[in-house]
């Protein structure tokens, strides 16, 4: 039985496309092959974890004798996006994909929006959230309406400049956009933009950006944790993704750098139960903006951080290492997340060293794992691997 597990989710750090990724429009993506040849990337601690060990993983030799036990998880859900992925991890399938709006908001939605808010709208197309500030910024901070926006991924986003809308007025009308967003509107993720800067040369987003979550709607493994009593928390944007649900205690950062310090730190805390990380800067800075080598960079601080974390741990302590979904920083037939495999890696002194538990349907297979491990009773989607795996 292990008395802490630390799961560290690298957002986006796909291995390869799906088998159904051309239903998605993402046939032969695959963003860890995206960034393994590009001089910024360094993956040797990684690569004693596992990684390069993992069913269908070519970009880079195996290791010899992995420190880890490793699999690639297939995805259930109908989805490609943070909050499906999230949940399935946690061992919430969905099987309708969240909505979303490649033609923008319909009307009376946004009639609405702006009854309940006092507020206009502009844009509300698809958009960039760099390339939205710059076309609309100063429209905005002239009229004082608010830039609505999506993506292709399931979300309702609002940017204003912090000068024009307060950043906690922002989060009010944020929250009144959410509880608008339900039924055939539910998308995953309201979430707040905001930007400073006084033209469209200078805008820049700034790291107060807060998301709104769709509530699960079923219990996940940290509602099932936090009822046994296990601790149970959240780092990164853990907390906005699962509403707040069975999380005991939310600790947010602004990237990675910030996330993988508190992680360093909470090594360090006596508790018992789950530390659920999110290392946002794959997927927000570098996966959507295609920018492979900055990807290759982070993939390379993620690397080098791994053995000051690995040395804090104690007997009874598991690392878990996963994504939840893919975004190819090399694919340009768009900027969205790509339909993934993703990668799961577990150590520990309680784990047995270099076990493939090759593919495995269902992201839930770490839910299970995690509340197994914890001696914690769960029936969530996915089947765990303790069993497996344990020394």
């Amino acid at each position: 039985m292990a008395k802490r597990v630390f799961l560290i989710v690298l957002d986006s750090f796909g291995i390869g496309a799906e088998p159904d990724a051309p239903a998605f429009g993402d046939a032969g993506t695959n963003t860890l092959a995206a960034i393994a040849h590009h001089p910024n990337f360094k993956g040797e601690h990684l690569a004693e974890l596992g990684l390069f060990n993992i069913d269908g993983v070519t970009c880079a030799q195996k290791h010899p004798s992995p420190r880890g036990c490793f699999a690639r998880l297939r995805e259930a859900s109908a989805g490609k996006d943070t909050t499906i992925g999230h949940w399935e991890i946690a061992g919430l399938l969905s099987a309708e994909p969240l909505p979303v709006f490649p033609e923008g908001f319909p009307r009376e939605l946004l009639d609405e929006f702006t009854a309940k808010t006092g507020y206009q709208v502009l844009c509300n197309k698809p958009y960039s959230g760099t390339q939205v500030i710059r076309d609309y910024g100063e429209e905005h901070m002239k009229t004082g309406a608010l830039i609505v926006y999506t993506s292709a991924d399931s979300v309702f986003q609002i940017a204003a400049n912090e000068a024009v809308v307060p950043v906690e007025k922002l989060y009010e009308i944020c929250a009144q956009a959410r509880e608008l967003l339900t039924g055939k509107y539910g998308v995953g993720r309201v979430i707040a933009r905001p930007f400073v800067g006084d033209c469209a040369d200078n805008f820049t987003r700034t790291p107060r950006r807060h998301d709104y979550s769709l509530e699960p709607p079923a219990d996940t493994m940290l509602d099932v944790l936090q009822k046994a009593g296990k601790a149970t928390i959240g780092v990164g944007k853990i907390g906005d993704i699962f509403a707040g649900r069975g999380i005991g205690e939310t600790i947010r950062t602004s990237g990675n750098t910030e996330g993988m310090a508190v992680t360093l730190a909470l090594a360090d805390r006596d508790f018992e139960g789950l530390a659920f990380v999110n290392l946002v800067d794959f997927d927000m800075l570098y996966g959507h903006r295609r920018d492979v080598a900055g990807y290759a960079a982070a993939a390379a601080g993620f690397n080098d951080w791994l053995p000051g974390f690995l040395a804090k741990l104690g007997p009874e302590d598991l690392l878990m290492v996963t994504a939840d979904h893919g975004c190819d920083p090399s694919y340009t037939k768009t900027t969205d997340h790509t339909r993934e495999y993703i990668p799961y890696l577990i150590y520990g002194q309680s784990v047995r060293q270099g076990i493939n538990l090759g593919t495995r349907y269902c992201f839930g297979t770490i839910a299970n794992t995690v509340c197994d491990a914890l001696d914690v009773p769960a029936c969530l989607a996915g089947c765990s691997v303790w069993p497996e795996i344990r020394a």
